[in-house]
């Protein structure tokens, strides 16, 4: 500002100087401090071209030593908790060769996203989609089934040593409740292909080759035929041969037992 005004008062004076309204020493006078102006403006602003650049120069450094400081920080990829940390303070970490798995450097439980992971045998594949419908029990929750549905099906059979031909499946816990769900429980998994209710059920276990049924008639034990339904490993729709509230045998491996023997309900 100062600088611009003593420029227009030099070219003021040198213009009066031409008109000879005015004298040499004015006219110099008035020029010298224009250029001293000017002068004192460039390397005014050279100075803060400098102070620019260190500002500059300083907030790179920043940068970078924050970037460096980032690096030394390990980010997971969710939120959850931490289980287990395999390593020593100041040990160094290094990624696992091709081929030769070693344990990550930190393990990372994500509560929020459980799930069963089971074989069933490849017989029953076929019928199991994603989406049906499941129930889960744990030996954790004896007395309790847990809603859930199927999550995945592999897409490939597993062969293994001394084991039939399996699928993995996948199942999700839709609704765990007050239950606290810890990862590593051992579970049953139970894919639901149909439901009907109000029917006849039997125990499964109390069936002979799946048709027939010990039944207690009049003090005597008498075989019976008998047509089914669905069923699971637990019961077994009887859809015809059996009526509601007749007793039949559940320890079909008691010694004796056979058509016709005596036999006392307890």
């Amino acid at each position: 500002m100062l600088a611009d005004v003593a420029s227009r008062q030099s070219k003021r004076q040198a213009e009066l100087l031409s008109r000879r309204l005015t004298s040499d020493d004015v006219a110099e006078q008035a020029k010298g401090n224009a250029d001293a102006g000017a002068a004192t403006c460039k390397a005014r602003r050279a100075s803060a071209s400098v102070a620019e650049s260190r500002i500059v120069g300083a907030n790179a450094a920043v940068a970078r030593r924050k970037a460096e400081l980032d690096r030394a920080y390990l980010r997971a990829p969710f939120a959850g908790t931490v289980a287990e940390i395999n390593g020593e303070l100041g040990e160094f970490v290094t990624p696992s060769p091709v081929g030769i798995p070693t344990p990550p450097a930190v393990d990372i439980v994500d509560n929020s996203c459980l799930y069963i992971t089971a074989p069933i045998d490849e017989v029953d594949a076929p019928r199991v989609r994603e989406g049906m419908p499941a129930r889960v029990t744990l030996d954790a929750f004896r007395e309790r089934s847990f809603p859930a549905h199927v999550r995945r099906v592999a897409p490939y059979v597993l062969d293994r040593e001394k084991q039939a031909r399996t699928v993995e499946v996948e199942a999700e816990i839709d609704d765990r409740g007050d239950a606290v769900l810890l990862p590593g429980y051992s579970a049953d998994v139970e894919v639901i292909l149909a439901e009907r209710a109000d029917v006849l059920r039997v125990p499964t276990r109390a069936l002979v080759e799946g048709k027939r049924l010990y039944v207690l008639d009049d003090g005597r034990i008498r075989v019976r035929e008998v047509a089914t339904g669905i069923g699971n490993w637990e019961y077994t729709e009887v859809t015809d041969g059996l009526a509601p509230g007749a007793r039949i045998v559940i320890s079909i491996d008691r010694e004796g037992l056979a058509d016709g023997v005596a036999a006392v309900a307890r």
